[in-house]
């Protein structure tokens, strides 16, 4: 085969490079019904399993769009993540030969950062939550005084995921459209968790175009001091401080979930459906298995990654026996 760039052969499973197994509207990430955990009759209920991506999460689709766009020339690559994005963006940035630094909370689990590590990308831990409030503090800090410092803002670039607009649009011409074809255009509920906001707002855009009845719920911790990497607590927060990418009018409503309770319904689809995804993908199956009991439909539900990142947090929950008797066995 020629050593050039070619279009992705999908039929096949032929491709150039890594990069062309990001998920697109002809290349999809599955979409998977549950059988035996949702026992609403009335109500259905599928998993947009993005795990399947090829660096394993949902942020494999923005991190190619936004890398895209940016000027790398000359410049090493720096991004404040929980683990996902700068698991994708160091991959990619391989793939290119863009060298990278990822800024995280200390509290992420420890497989994504050895994953980040193996990945090359040098890494710098900040004393702070999962998801800090403020932009100037933590992961975002470090990240804010390289890019603005006049001692190294010529040296480092950053795709800044919480203001990008390519975040939006990465699932507006990916996301949505894939949800639509795939549940061929019945799909009445879309259940995603507030993060950098680009999913939701990505998606619940285009969705609301093809059917404004079409209901998008936004989940969210229940506390700010929270165990779900890669979500973030919007109630109460001053506008400020709320990703600018976040598009309100396409939200209907918005429910938050205890750690508590995102981490059973995880372990609950286990085994009950043999899926295995992360707690994030627990909190939102876990609203999504409420509007079940007294709506009825289809929902879909966006599921960023899988358990493989989380074992150690899995383990504790295990360990500690917190789990509720005769849940999910």
């Amino acid at each position: 085969m020629e050593n050039r760039k070619q279009k992705a052969d999908h039929q096949r499973r032929v491709y150039s490079d890594i990069t062309q197994l990001i998920a697109n509207p002809e290349n999809p990430t599955p979409l998977v019904r549950l059988n035996r955990l949702n026992t609403a009759k009335n109500f259905q209920i599928y998993l947009k399993l993005e795990r399947y991506n090829p660096f394993g999460s949902v942020k494999d689709r923005i991190a190619y769009a936004m890398l895209k766009a940016l000027d790398t020339k000359g410049k090493t690559l720096v991004e404040p993540s929980s683990g996902n994005t700068g698991i994708a963006l160091a991959a990619v940035a391989n793939a290119m030969g863009i060298p990278v630094e990822i800024a995280v909370p200390e509290r992420i689990p420890e497989e994504k950062k050895v994953i980040l590590k193996f990945l090359g990308a040098t890494l710098m831990e900040a004393d702070d939550s999962l998801c800090p409030l403020f932009p100037t503090e933590g992961a975002r800090g470090l990240v804010n005084a390289l890019i603005k410092s006049p001692a190294t803002k010529d040296t480092y670039v950053s795709p800044n995921q919480y203001e990008n607009e390519l975040n939006v649009e990465a699932h507006y011409r990916g996301t949505g459209p894939e949800i639509w074809q795939q549940t061929a255009g019945k799909v009445d509920y879309f259940f995603a968790g507030f993060g950098t906001c680009g999913t939701i707002t990505g998606v619940g855009r285009y969705l609301k175009e093809q059917n404004p009845k079409i209901k998008i719920i936004g989940v969210e911790p229940a506390s700010p001091n929270h165990k779900l990497p890669g979500m973030k607590r919007i109630t109460g927060l001053a506008e400020e401080y709320i990703p600018k990418i976040l598009d309100r009018s396409v939200i209907d409503d918005t429910v938050a979930v205890a750690d508590a309770d995102a981490y059973q319904a995880a372990i609950n689809l286990a085994r009950k459906d043999g899926i295995m995804v992360g707690p994030t993908t627990g909190a939102i199956l876990h609203v999504a298995l409420e509007f079940a009991r007294k709506n009825r439909g289809l929902g879909v539900v966006i599921s960023p990654d899988d358990a493989f990142k989380y074992t150690s947090f899995y383990q504790e929950i295990l360990n500690a026996g917190t789990l509720k008797e005769g849940e999910g066995i």
